[in-house]
C-alpha cells in the first residue's frame, strides 16, 4: 500500500490518540487507497464514539472502488460496510451503561477506520464471550443471510435450496443457517471449496466445470424451493427457471457485472425489471431483489429494531454452534489494499477482517 504510506496527514493535528482511516479517493486499484489521520471527533447528542476492533471486506467495497456500487457516495469517502468495536465515549441522551460495551453496527460506509462516530441507536450489543473478529463476520453477512432466509424465502423444514457462491461471506452463513433450519442445501463453488462445503452438509456443484442448471435439475428433479443469487446477469434467469412451484428467487447482487463499464444502476434495474415481470405472471413462483436497507421504508425506529432483532438471532445461532465464524484472513487496517486484493482473488472462503494495527495479522500468502 505504497500510496497510502506516503499520503500526508490531510486533516487536523494529532495530539494523543488519533483517528486513522482508509480513504477511497476515486476509481483506483487497491494500491491507490490512502491513509488519513485526524483528531477523533467528539460525540454529539445521541451519539457514541466506537474504537473499532474489527471491520470487514465485502463485495460492496470491491464494487465501490470501481465506482460500480449502485448507491455509493461521491468520491472521496471512507469505505467499510460494517464494524465491531468498544464504545469509548457517549454524548448526551445516551444510556451511560453503553460505554465500555462491545457493539456491532451496519454503516454501509465509514467502517475502515480506527474510530467511528455512530448514532447509539444503530449499535447492537455483542454477547459476552463473542470475539470482535468473529462477530464481524456475522454483521452484514449474517443480517443479509438471516433476512433472506427467514423473512424472504421462508422455506419449510425439509425443503431444498440453491445457494450460489456458497463459499463466500454471505454464502457460508446462509448455508449454515439453512442447515440449522432443516433444509437441504445445494451450493455452487469452485472445486477447491467442495470439501469444506460437504463438511457443512452442502451438496457442492462446480460452477466452472459443470453445467449448473443441468446438475441442479439432476439433484432436484422437481425444482428447488428457493434460490439465492448474487450473480445477476444470465444466472438470475437460470435461477428463476430452477424453482419448483411455490418457490422463491432471492436475487441480491450483480457480481457478474463487477468489471463492466457503463451505468452502475443498469444491472440492478434489469434484475428489478425481471422481478416485476415474473411476479406479474400467474406461475405460482415468486421473485424479489433483496437489499438490507429496504427495511428503512418501515420507518427508522422499526428498521433499527428489526435489524437489532435479526442480528441478535444470528449471534445466538453462533453461541449455539449452529453457525461458525469463518475468517478467511485477519489483516491490519493499514493493509487494506492487500485485503482487498485477496478478497477479489476469489481464492478464500469466509470473511476477510481488518483489525487494529498492532503488528498482528495473517498475510495474504498465509491466508491461502
Amino acid at each position: 500500500m505504497e500510496n497510502a504510506a506516503n499520503t500526508a496527514r490531510q486533516q487536523g493535528t494529532t495530539t494523543g490518540t488519533e483517528l486513522v482511516e482508509v480513504v477511497l479517493p476515486g476509481i483506483v486499484e487497491p494500491e491507490g487507497l490512502q491513509i488519513r489521520h485526524r483528531q477523533i471527533p467528539a460525540p454529539g447528542a445521541g451519539q457514541i464514539v466506537v474504537r473499532v476492533e474489527a471491520t470487514g471486506v465485502s463485495f460492496a467495497e470491491q464494487q465501490m472502488r470501481r465506482g460500480r456500487y449502485y448507491d455509493q457516495p461521491p468520491f472521496p469517502f471512507v469505505p467499510g460496510y460494517d464494524l465491531v468495536g468498544t464504545v469509548l465515549t457517549a454524548g448526551g441522551g445516551v444510556t451511560p451503561g453503553l460505554v465500555g460495551k462491545r457493539v456491532a453496527s451496519l454503516v454501509k460506509v465509514g467502517g475502515w477506520a480506527s474510530h467511528v462516530v455512530l448514532d447509539a441507536a444503530d449499535a447492537v450489543e455483542v454477547p459476552a464471550g463473542v470475539g470482535a473478529a468473529e462477530a464481524e463476520t456475522l454483521v452484514v453477512n449474517g443480517i443479509t443471510a438471516w433476512q433472506m432466509l427467514h423473512r424472504k424465502a421462508r422455506v419449510r423444514q425439509g425443503g431444498t435450496i440453491l445457494v450460489h457462491g456458497a463459499n463466500g461471506g454471505v454464502g457460508t452463513v446462509l448455508v449454515q443457517l439453512a442447515r440449522a433450519a432443516g433444509l437441504r442445501v445445494i451450493g455452487t463453488a469452485s472445486a477447491r471449496h467442495h470439501d469444506a462445503l460437504r463438511e457443512m452438509g452442502v451438496t457442492p456443484v462446480d460452477y466452472r466445470a459443470e453445467d449448473v442448471p443441468a446438475r441442479v435439475r439432476e439433484l432436484a428433479p422437481g425444482g428447488v424451493d428457493a434460490v439465492f443469487d448474487h450473480l445477476g446477469g444470465r444466472s438470475v434467469v437460470d435461477s428463476w427457471n430452477l424453482l419448483a412451484r411455490g418457490g422463491t428467487l432471492v436475487a441480491y447482487g450483480s457480481a457478474t457485472t463487477r468489471d463492466d463499464s457503463g451505468s452502475k444502476q443498469l444491472p440492478v434495474l434489469k434484475i428489478l425489471g425481471r422481478v416485476w415481470l415474473w411476479n406479474a405472471l400467474p406461475n405460482g413462483r415468486h421473485a424479489c431483489f433483496f437489499n438490507v436497507w429496504e427495511g428503512r421504508a418501515l420507518g427508522k425506529n422499526r428498521f433499527r429494531a428489526r435489524l437489532s432483532a435479526d442480528l441478535t438471532q444470528v449471534f445466538e445461532a453462533l453461541q449455539r454452534g449452529e453457525v461458525t465464524a469463518r475468517i478467511a484472513a485477519r489483516l491490519p487496517l493499514t493493509r487494506a489494499a492487500e485485503a482487498l486484493r485477496l478478497a477479489e482473488s476469489g481464492t478464500v472462503a469466509g470473511k476477510i477482517v481488518l483489525v487494529p494495527d498492532t503488528g498482528a495479522g495473517t498475510s495474504a500468502a498465509e491466508a491461502r
